[in-house]
Formats: C-alpha cells, structure tokens, sequence
C-alpha cells in the first residue's frame, strides 16, 4: 500500500511537471519581475533605482490615470451587463430554431467573435467614419448632421462598447446554448401540463437553472472588458486618444512612448490587483444572488 502511494504521488508529480513549468515561466516569473520593476524608476530596458512605492503614490494625482480608469470603469458598464443581456435574449431566440435554421444562425451570430480586431476595425470603420461611412450617408438621406462618433468624447466609448458586444457577443450565446440545452426537456412539460405561460416559465425554470452559466458569461466579460486595449487603440486614431484613453493603453503610452518601465509596472499592478478583486467580489454576490434565489423559490 505504502509503494502504491508513493508511486502513485510520482505519477502525479511527473504529469503535472511539465505544467507548473510552464506556468511559472510565462505567468509567476514575469509576474514577480514586474512587481519587482515596479518600485523602481528604470526605463523599459535596462536598471534603475529603487524607489519604493513612489510610483503608486503617484498614480492619484495623475491626470491621465484617473481618466483611464473612469474610461475603463465606463467600457465595462457600458459593454459587460448589456452584453449579457444581448446574448442571453439571442440564445434564447436560437434556442427555438432548429436544424440547418439553427446551425446558419448560429454561425452568423458567431462570425464576429474569429474576426481579428484589425478586420472589425476596418468594417466599422468603413460603417461609422465620418466622412465616408455608409452610416453617414444614410443620415444624409434623412436630412440629419453627421454625428462624429470616433472623433468626441461623447458619443466614443458607446460606440466601442455596441462594436465590442456585436464582435464577442459569439462566445457568450454558445455558452447560454450549452446551458439551455442542459435544462432536462421533462421540466418544461410538466410546466406546460401546469399550464404556465412563458414568462413564468422563464422566470420560475429558465432562469434559475440558467443563473450558474449566468454567473460565469459575466465573470469572462467582466475580465476581458476591464482589459481592453485593441479597439480603442484603434478607434482613437484621428480623434482624442488623450481623453479616451484606457488602462492598458495607458500602460502600452508610459512603456513604449515615454519609456518609464518602472512607472507603466506600477500601473499595470494596479491593474492586475483591480481585476482579480472586482472578478472575485463579483463572482461571490452573484453566487450569493443565485442562492438567495433558490431560497426565495424554496
């Protein structure tokens, strides 16, 4: 028994060697040289001085990082909640369809999300550009003035967050899929033998069973908003970068364009730290809100 334990925990050990190698190369050593370059004032490349926690005391006082993170906090209000929602009333929509119908459908719904972003780039771009989008010529047909979309602050993040539901809104509807398809086909005859409409049967089955996959399409989207980089970065070009500027750009700007290694460290730190306890508060009140549910039906 002793030698079949021992050998058992050396299989284990062999299997998962080759993991935790390359997780503490490309995750917890890059980690740890970052926050080890963030105390300190060095360029992008090369040493430099200790400076404690300088550069995060200074963050507060910065003009351009606060407007970073109420741009960032702005996109995620903006894009994580009503892309949910989107994807939620779509699945549900597909959900009906069946054979080819639902596969076509499908397939178009989920086009977007393999798109690289310099390709829904360009389609809105050609789409909303104020001087030769199609959009803007059919405002010219109904006599309404151009608006710029990319060029104010106004109208900028709206617009990226409709782009960025409409590019990942695929993922999330094959997730609502796969949870609707989980739900066992005899609940909802018994419901209709009860004679319960659809909302009831929507707000009483649906989603209560749905609320797990609920909580996990929120989580991903809440994650990947809070990082995003690439449409802004592109839709800023022309326009404002300076006012619509995120978090990561704002990192990508201190890094690359000013070359203070130690000071975009900081940032992204700061960043890290915000996304790994906005994910877990998040997660947790919604794990609470589906138990609360569960109890109110009880």
């Amino acid at each position: 028994m002793l030698r079949n334990s021992r050998s058992e925990i050396l299989v284990a050990l062999v299997l998962i060697a080759p993991f935790c190698a390359v997780y503490g190369l490309v995750f917890v050593y890059p980690t740890i040289k970052m926050l080890l370059l963030s105390v300190t004032d060095a360029p992008l490349i090369g040493p430099g001085e200790f400076v404690g926690l300088d550069n995060y005391t200074r963050l507060p006082g910065e003009r351009r990082f606060n407007t970073a993170l109420w741009n960032t906090t702005y996109f995620v209000i903006l894009s994580v909640v009503p892309g949910t929602i989107v994807a939620l009333l779509i699945a549900l929509g597909v959900n009906r369809l069946s054979g080819r119908l639902q596969a076509l459908v499908l397939a178009l719904f989920f086009l977007p999300y393999i798109l690289p972003v310099s390709v829904v780039y360009r389609l809105w771009d050609w789409t909303l550009n104020f001087q030769f989008g199609v959009a803007m010529h059919v405002l010219d047909w109904f006599s309404i003035p151009r608006i710029p979309v990319f060029k104010t602050t106004t109208w900028f993040m709206p617009a990226v967050a409709f782009v960025t539901i409409w590019w990942t809104a695929g993922f999330s509807i094959l997730l609502f899929l796969a949870g609707l398809r989980a739900i066992p086909v005899e609940i909802y005859e018994a419901a209709a033998l009860d004679n319960a409409g659809r909302w009831n049967t929507f707000r009483k089955i649906t989603w209560p069973l749905l609320w797990p996959v609920t909580a996990l399409v929120l989580t991903i989207q809440l994650i990947l908003q809070l990082k995003i980089f690439d449409q802004v970065y592109l839709f800023s070009f022309g326009g404002r970068p300076n006012d619509t500027m995120v978090l990561v750009q704002y990192v990508y700007t201190r890094a690359f364009v000013s070359n203070q290694g130690g000071r975009a460290a900081a940032i992204a730190v700061t960043l890290f730290f915000i996304v790994i306890i906005v994910s877990v508060l998040q997660f947790q009140l919604l794990r609470l809100a589906g138990n609360s549910g569960k109890g109110d039906d009880k």
